[in-house]
């Protein structure tokens, strides 16, 4: 039986929420950071090396979410332990997420083979597939570093202590940014590894950032209050939470990334500049979806910490606190997006030759559509995180799975049989995208989710 008194919450205001949200806001921008100059740097060394380690990475994350889903909602379960006053049951959380990172990591070695066949059925061109699994080779063998932090990470969002993560991130981008120059391009001795040397620099930089957290994981001021040190055995308990809330959330990431990467390798089969105008498309949409991603965590906690307390009305005033953030940030997107178009494109269609101007022309009209939809992303991010806070994650399994399917199939007949356009395509995926919005806000207006409650 674990057992605790509630903590006395401060109450919701926009001053609380921003010192969650900003850290985790700032982190996420660090991860773009990254993602930006991997491709920028690739980018150099041509159209289909950009192409391909979009593919590739996203490839990875597809192998990955299932295990990255449940074990970050360690965050929900450590927020509303710690609303409760349940501080033991915190570190204890984070060892079951351990433990499952520890289980997943010879099973994403073993389906490594699969993603070969992968990229071959969706027709790439055969020096894509060779660029693409090189670099999706790498991060896959790196990503047992990832899933663990991401177990340490859940324990301080959890906590609203998101400056430790900030730091941990930032310290990673650090390591990240000059480890991709140096050993894409062979600096300092290191032979020129190409696509794979960005791989390599992204896997050190995760190694980095997780260092950073156990360390603070490990302080004497999480060993005194928490146990951080003592609570490392398998809690039975525990597990079966973790795995009631977390596999859906778990199963929601796979089916979303693998429906996503189902449609971005279709997108590519049209030919590899269209393959390179959505990538420097998603590239700059990264730069608004990614920290919203930090608002949404950040709603996620607070929801979570309020509904541990037992204060709805507490978490029903985070959630829209939280939302004014998203679309404030979203809003300036949408002005990026149309008024700066031609520099945006750009910065990444310099790096190599495009005669006949496809891929910038291409490039324009999608990063300009792509503003119609910004403000979706923002809706869904942060109702799906309350949502998830509360314990609601079958219903966002279920309706966000179903809709990202949808999308996929009506892609196909885009393509395949309506023979659409690439804008034509893309216009329908954004389409996906406004509904997938308006139905978390609708689920979260509906009120179902203040009948969950994790913590007995």
């Amino acid at each position: 039986m674990i057992t605790g008194r509630a903590v006395r919450l401060e109450p919701p205001t926009m001053k609380r929420i921003f010192t969650i949200a900003l850290p985790m806001v700032l982190s996420q921008a660090t991860d773009t950071v990254m993602l930006f100059a991997d491709r920028l740097f690739l980018s150099r060394l041509g159209k289909t090396y950009i192409a391909a380690s979009m593919s590739g990475g996203l490839t990875s994350l597809v192998m990955q979410s299932l295990f990255l889903g449940i074990i970050g909602y360690v965050n929900a379960m450590v927020a509303q332990y710690y609303g409760a006053g349940k501080k033991d049951a915190c570190a204890q959380t984070v060892a079951q997420g351990g433990y499952i990172s520890l289980v997943s990591y010879p099973l994403l070695l073993a389906l490594m083979p699969l993603a070969n066949y992968f990229f071959t059925a969706a027709g790439h061109t055969q020096a894509q597939i060779l660029l693409e699994y090189s670099y999706f080779r790498v991060l896959i063998i790196g990503a047992v570093f990832g899933l663990f932090r991401t177990a340490v990470n859940g324990f301080f969002i959890g906590l609203g202590k998101t400056r430790i993560v900030m730091s941990a991130n930032i310290a990673a981008m650090i390591i990240n940014v000059p480890l991709n120059y140096i050993f894409i391009f062979g600096k300092l001795g290191f032979p020129a590894m190409g696509i794979e040397g960005a791989a390599y620099g992204t896997v050190g930089g995760s190694i980095g950032a997780l260092l950073i957290m156990l360390a603070f994981y490990s302080s004497k001021r999480y060993r005194d209050e928490f146990g951080t040190l003592r609570h490392w055995r398998f809690h039975p308990g525990l597990s079966r939470t973790l795995a009631r809330y977390g596999v859906p959330a778990g199963f929601e990431f796979f089916i979303n990334i693998a429906a996503f990467n189902i449609f971005l390798q279709l997108i590519h089969s049209y030919s590899e500049d269209v393959a390179a105008a959505v990538t420097i498309t998603f590239n700059w949409d990264l730069v608004a979806f990614i920290p919203m991603i930090g608002v949404g965590v950040a709603t996620t906690t607070l929801v979570g910490q309020y509904v541990g307390a037992g204060d709805y009305a507490g978490a029903r005033k985070a959630a829209w606190l939280s939302y004014r953030i998203a679309i404030s940030y979203a809003s300036c997107m949408v002005l990026l997006f149309l008024t700066q178009t031609d520099f945006l494109v750009s910065v990444f269609t310099s790096g190599f030759d495009d005669p006949e101007g496809k891929v910038m022309g291409l490039s324009r009209t999608m990063l300009r559509l792509a503003a119609m939809y910004t403000l979706a992303d923002a809706t869904n991010l942060v109702f799906s995180g309350a949502l998830r806070g509360a314990g609601d994650t079958r219903w966002v399994m279920w309706i966000s799975g179903l809709l990202h399917w949808v999308m996929v199939a009506g892609v196909v007949v885009c393509i395949k049989v309506l023979k659409l356009s690439p804008v034509g395509t893309w216009l329908f995926f954004i389409g996906f995208i406004l509904v997938l919005g308006i139905s978390m806000l609708l689920r979260y207006l509906f009120g179902h989710w203040e009948r969950f409650r994790i913590v007995d």
